[in-house]
């Protein structure tokens, strides 16, 4: 059973930055796409972005297009989430998720069949 662990989140101002880490030390991500998810209160989770087992394709949702970057570092078996220019709308738990079977369909939930517990991003001035 893989368990993933996120951190990074916090409270910031708009126009701050975070970065937000995925990892688990109950396995080897190396071979799983990564995704990482959202949701606001009162919302559905919604995608946000993702990348593929190899690192070799990144995928975002219109939303944090030019402002998140998704990026995977094997050696320390953890998915980053870079997070600029950050806006009030972007305030919500956010989530990583595995997929074992490489699935193409990156932006749906029931892709992921491993998911963290969250860490919470707050914007606000």
């Amino acid at each position: 059973q893989l368990q993933l662990v996120e951190s990074g989140g916090g409270s910031v101002q708009p126009g701050d930055s975070l970065r937000l880490s995925c990892t688990t030390s109950t396995g080897s991500l190396s071979r799983y796409a990564m995704g990482w998810f959202r949701q606001a209160r009162g919302n559905e989770r919604e995608f946000v972005a993702a990348i593929t087992w190899n690192g070799d394709n990144e995928y975002y949702a219109e939303s944090v297009k030019g402002r998140f970057t998704v990026w995977r570092d094997s050696g320390r078996n953890t998915i980053w989430l870079q997070m600029n220019n950050l806006k009030p709308e972007d305030t919500a738990e956010y989530r990583c998720a595995a997929d074992g079977y490489n699935s193409r369909d990156y932006s749906f939930v029931r892709t992921y069949e491993y998911w963290g517990q969250g860490t919470q991003v707050v914007v606000s001035s």
